[in-house]
């Protein structure tokens, strides 16, 4: 991929993208979705690349898939449709639309291609990866089940269309115990994510979840002390956690679940401060939404997630390059396993 430097080099000589606070206050309705975030002055440079993309977008007949870790310029200007890796790959089944363009990581791409392999899915940045789905691989798969003959392999979306393909059903933050509870197996291996298993085994203490030891490096870095300390210095914060976090920590914390279900419950519960124990961008992008609230203290932030700009995303649109494929084979099998997933959570009315 190409550097920032080079980026905004071969777009200027296509596009005028230099700071426009006229074009800014043209644009002033999607500012308003990012105002307590971004300040006039930023906007400023981010509206002319937002009314390009906006602009390009229509004319390639493209959606572009925002995920809830974008900067808040993405996830309000430029994106058509919000949410976690899972709700953002069954939009791309029902957009009517030739190209996707997948703001978020690689394997979210990848799960957009299964999902809908008839339409073009551009990554902005390829090395846009995630250190919890690369921490396993479909030999990695093959192992668990050789330790445990007859256990299901329920995977996490966030992992490679391989791993997908290698496993019995997947599985979200937020759908995650229901999946267990209902396989037949007395054990279930859960992968990649050995916290999210953890905290399901808690959930679903009729299971013998067994798990692979992967990690998100955004979660894993929370600690439970890190929740008293801050109490202890401001007891009326509402602390929520995502339940990629260690098991100690979501104990700790007020409110566990998946990105879409923190939003939920931030926009109904409206509490007057509230810490996000997740990725940093999960605030900023509620904030305007939710005024009320005051959001407080530490996040930490993904470096894979923050390699997605307004300068790749223009220049991928622009020239269709980062095209993401999926050998077809693997993608049938992996295909069965989050549709499995899909029907399973229909059946039990998730």
């Amino acid at each position: 991929m190409l550097d920032q430097t080079t980026l905004r080099a071969k777009l200027d000589q296509k596009y005028d993208l230099a700071p426009s606070p006229e074009l800014a206050e043209e644009m002033s309705e999607i500012y308003a979705r990012m105002s307590r975030v971004v300040t006039p002055a930023d906007w400023a440079i981010y509206a002319p690349y937002v009314k390009a993309i906006n602009t390009l977008k229509k004319e390639r007949n493209a959606v572009i898939l925002g995920h809830n870790y974008m900067t808040p310029q993405i996830y309000h200007g430029i994106s058509d449709f919000v949410g976690d890796s899972l709700q953002l790959a069954i939009k791309a089944t029902e957009v009517e639309a030739d190209v996707i363009v997948q703001c978020g990581v690689h394997f979210m791409a990848e799960t957009s291609k299964i999902l809908s392999p008839q339409k073009t899915v551009l990554m902005p940045d390829m090395d846009a990866g995630c250190s919890l789905a690369e921490s396993i691989t479909a030999k990695g798969i093959e192992e668990m089940r050789a330790k445990y003959p007859g256990a299901p392999v329920v995977s996490y979306v966030n992992t490679t269309a391989e791993v997908k393909a290698a496993s019995d059903i997947c599985c979200t933050s937020s759908n995650a115990a229901q999946i267990v509870a209902a396989q037949e197996s007395h054990t279930v291996i859960m992968t990649p994510d050995q916290y999210l298993a953890q905290n399901v085994a808690n959930e679903v203490p009729q299971k013998n979840v067994v798990w692979w030891e992967g990690s998100c490096i955004v979660h894993e870095q929370f600690t439970a002390q890190d929740l008293r300390e801050f109490r202890e210095w401001n007891p009326a914060t509402r602390m929520i956690a995502h339940p990629e976090c260690p098991p100690d920590v979501v104990a700790e914390a007020d409110f566990s679940g998946s990105t879409s279900g923190i939003i939920n419950y931030v926009t109904q519960e409206k509490p007057e401060k509230a810490l996000l124990i997740t990725e940093c961008s999960m605030a900023s992008n509620i904030s305007d939404e939710v005024p009320e609230v005051e959001f407080v203290g530490p996040c930490n932030m993904c470096p894979y997630m923050k390699k997605i700009t307004l300068e790749n995303v223009l220049y991928s649109l622009d020239t269709m390059t980062g095209q993401v494929e999926v050998d077809a084979a693997v993608a049938e099998k992996a295909r069965l396993s989050v549709q499995r997933m899909i029907d399973l959570s229909r059946k039990l009315g998730l």
